[in-house]
């Protein structure tokens, strides 16, 4: 972790709700959280928007819109997405090298600065399955921790800035794509949360220590009965 910024910096608290007021109900119970994560479910329910709101608090954001199709649409998507200055955006190391290449391309093309704040990571392997599932159901030979680390690579080799890896991966791939390779672990519970339906979870402290740069907490904190106190409490507790 940089020194210049705090623990509360370093966690992503995941706006995973339906609409705009839902949003705007937590991130104003919330001040003290200054990075957000904007889902697929709420920027398609209420689009740029959101954006623009949390800009104008000067929130940091993480669009975690995971995209996942041939390379000309990804690096369209790319391009359309460079516009809205996010920190980071997300895409699936399964799109493959060209894919990959060409959304990073895309990216830098459509920012407005030579120099783009955006940063795209990969999704390595979602962290609600587990190693069954990748053997069973996508019928995929590697061990979970081997593919993992195969779609880092393959990140890091096409110019990526990281990848959004479970906690219980992130020390191989730290160890493997270096210090400089931005590792952002979702499926992170404290202790005293439910596991929901994440299969790769760890704890916090845990996480943090693996390697992980950044933690993507979502209901721990949002679905708790007090979020400040949850939020509060975590901070606490890895502080």
């Amino acid at each position: 972790m940089n020194n210049d910024t705090t623990i509360a910096d370093k966690i992503i608290v995941a706006l995973d709700v339906s609409s705009q007021s839902e949003a705007l109900a937590l991130i104003d119970k919330l001040p003290d959280v200054s990075f957000w994560k904007v889902g697929l479910e709420l920027f398609v329910s209420c689009g740029p928007a959101i954006i623009e709101i949390l800009k104008e608090r000067e929130k940091r954001i993480f669009l975690d819109l995971k995209f996942h199709d041939i390379p000309n649409t990804v690096a369209g998507a790319c391009r359309a997405a460079a516009k809205y200055n996010v920190d980071l955006l997300t895409i699936h190391s399964t799109c493959g090298k060209d894919a990959l290449k060409a959304a990073q391309s895309a990216l830098v093309e459509g920012a407005a600065t030579d120099q783009p704040t955006t940063k795209l990571i990969a999704i390595t392997l979602l962290t609600s399955l587990n190693s069954r599932q990748l053997a069973f159901e996508l019928k995929i030979p590697l061990e979970l921790p081997e593919y993992a680390l195969h779609m880092a690579l393959l990140a890091k080799e096409t110019g990526l800035a990281g990848a959004v890896c479970s906690p219980q991966e992130a020390e191989q791939l730290r160890m493997s794509c270096g210090d400089d390779f931005l590792l952002v672990c979702p499926g992170v519970r404290p202790k005293w949360a439910e596991g929901g339906d994440q299969k790769r979870s760890m704890t916090p402290k845990a996480a943090f220590k693996a390697g992980a740069d950044y933690l993507v907490i979502g209901r721990p904190i949002t679905a708790s009965d007090d979020p400040v106190a949850a939020f509060a409490r975590i901070c606490e507790e890895l502080g």
